[in-house]
């Protein structure tokens, strides 16, 4: 049996929003996605909509194949200023390396994607708006996370290591 799917008003946007969001904070990520997805065919470059749909997405990230960081990042690509593009394409990397993390993904795997992260971070922080230190603060977490995980300890003592190992005398 096939299902038709109902249109949401325009009037009814805020409300839904409202709703998307709320189901984000109970952890309800697929409830949030489908809100979006409603807001979305009513209008299409809604950009609080376009942001939640993305996050709700990583949200349900669990480090493997299925994850869709394919379709968020053209979520994210959609969205009309750089700083957010920037900014919330590093909460797409960020989220991915998290999730494979949790997995236990060898952190030479991982790297590239904090790395990325960062670097999407730096960019936005040099367009953020004034008073806004969210791009800072992401930075921030990335890096206390592979200063903290012996993984990337590990790692990066060693190849300090082999650098130093490969030095002629």
């Amino acid at each position: 049996m096939e299902f038709k799917l109902k249109t949401i008003s325009k009037a009814g946007i805020p409300e839904a929003v409202a709703k998307a969001e709320l189901y984000r904070s109970l952890n309800e990520p697929e409830e949030a996605e489908s809100i979006c997805r409603d807001i979305l065919a009513v209008e299409p470059e809604h950009q609080l909509a376009l942001r939640l749909l993305g996050l709700a997405i990583t949200d349900q990230f669990c480090g493997d194949a299925s994850d869709r960081s394919g379709e968020v990042g053209k979520l994210f690509e959609r969205l009309a200023e750089r700083y957010e593009r920037l900014y919330y394409t590093g909460l797409l990397h960020e989220r991915r390396a998290k999730a494979q993390m949790r997995v236990g993904r060898t952190p030479h795997t991982l790297a590239p994607l904090f790395a990325e992260a960062m670097h999407c971070f730096a960019e936005a922080e040099g367009l953020r708006p004034t008073g806004n230190d969210d791009a800072i603060l992401r930075w921030n977490r990335c890096a206390r996370l592979l200063q903290s995980h012996p993984g990337f300890v590990e790692e990066k003592e060693s190849e300090a290591f082999d650098a130093i190992d490969s030095s002629p005398i």
